[in-house]
């Protein structure tokens, strides 16, 4: 019966998606893309919004039905995702990136480094709020967990790691949606579980439901989206990996981040034929979408 959360969330974002979409347009909560396209923005906040939906459903079904539709970890799950949409929406609604004209502010930081210059000036911008925010809300939910020292810190820098490196993955139409899907089915053929798959179905399926559009150029997932990708891919992490495993996980994470606060991660897969493929599959041609849009 636990399938019965990526189901039925699958069911009502695909009903949702196109009226919040073009409400996102209507109060002008846009942004333009990296060929200037003016799209909405904050989609991914569908996934927040069918996660509450789904789980009280599921949750009326389990008390009045006696069925086992939700598994433990889903109220901690709920938390972390719940609050790090919050977050993103906000850095969303008051970070600045709007299109050119539109208010957007030209000195609005970027990266992890631009905020923390900014918090040194005494500017907590919304980016750094978001930051400590998702830190405060990964040590609640990995605390009480019967963890050793070593093993929740690690998980805490896992989250929080997974939540900003798929901000810095969200850059092309599609790209953090693929590494999502991509990481999903690594972790569940690797561990031969799909407990997990099971546990997060509220958050995958509205994920899904998003990529699409994504990668079509019809929405943008912002910051409400691709970091709750991230904070949905560190919990798959956790709940597929042992203590080694988030360890090197981890590792592998911080790598990646550094890289991506002072490289850019577009041109390293453009630089590859076979990553270069990878990320364009799906993705409406240049040509096609100028005659479109």
């Amino acid at each position: 019966m636990r399938w019965l959360g990526l189901a039925t969330s699958l069911a009502l974002a695909a009903l949702l998606a196109p009226s919040l979409l073009a409400r996102l347009r209507a109060a002008g909560v846009v942004r333009e893309n990296y060929r200037g396209l003016v799209l909405p923005a904050a989609s991914g906040m569908l996934i927040a919004v069918t996660a509450a939906i789904a789980v009280g459903l599921l949750a009326a079904l389990e008390e009045l039905a006696d069925a086992d539709t939700l598994a433990p970890e889903v109220g901690a799950a709920l938390v972390f995702v719940l609050g790090v949409g919050v977050l993103g929406l906000v850095d969303d609604l008051l970070g600045g990136r709007r299109p050119a004209g539109a208010g957007a502010d030209p000195n609005a930081p970027r990266g992890l480094r631009g905020h923390v210059r900014a918090a040194s000036h005494g500017d907590f911008s919304t980016g750094m709020l978001k930051a400590a925010g998702t830190l405060g809300l990964a040590l609640y939910v990995l605390a009480g967990d019967g963890r050793s020292t070593a093993d929740y810190l690690v998980g805490v820098g896992l989250l929080v790691l997974s939540t900003h490196l798929f901000n810095l993955l969200d850059l092309r139409p599609g790209r953090a949606g693929k590494v999502f899907v991509a990481l999903g089915v690594v972790l569940t053929v690797g561990s031969w579980d799909t407990y997990a798959l099971q546990a997060l179905g509220l958050f995958i399926g509205p994920a899904l439901v998003l990529l699409p559009y994504d990668l079509r150029e019809r929405a943008m997932l912002g910051d409400a989206g691709s970091n709750v990708l991230g904070a949905v891919a560190g919990l798959w992490l956790i709940l597929a990996l042992g203590p080694t495993g988030e360890a090197i996980a981890l590792g592998v994470l911080a790598v990646l981040t550094l890289y991506g606060e002072f490289r850019s991660i577009s041109a390293a897969v453009d630089r590859n034929p076979l990553t270069r493929w990878l990320d364009s599959l799906g993705r409406r041609s240049r040509a096609w979408s100028n005659t479109s849009s």
